[in-house]
């Protein structure tokens, strides 16, 4: 059976005084999810934003990947399987 949809991530980016915030938000259909992220610049390093920006949305997205993945760990124990013993695919690519 095919299947299409579409989810979308809005990534937010807010930068004060060397701290970064970092929000993502997916809308996938019924499911709404948020991750946060934050990097402070060391105050011996030079502020340079780009960095912190980078830092922020990969915390951020990281966030809300493993909250993905447990939202499916318990989607797949509630039809009575065990999500742990899955084996995990490997990360590298789509699969063939």
């Amino acid at each position: 059976m095919s299947h299409t949809a579409e989810w979308t991530v809005r990534l937010y980016l807010f930068e004060d005084e060397g701290t970064t915030k970092a929000r993502a938000a997916l809308e996938a259909g019924t499911t709404s999810l948020t991750g946060y992220g934050a990097a402070h610049c060391n105050p011996e390093d030079t502020d340079v934003p780009e960095i912190g920006g980078e830092l922020a949305a990969g915390r951020a997205l990281h966030d809300l990947a493993r909250q993905l993945v447990n939202a499916a760990e318990g989607d797949i124990e509630s039809l009575g399987t065990s999500a742990t013993s899955r084996e995990a695919p490997s990360a590298e690519g789509w699969p063939m």
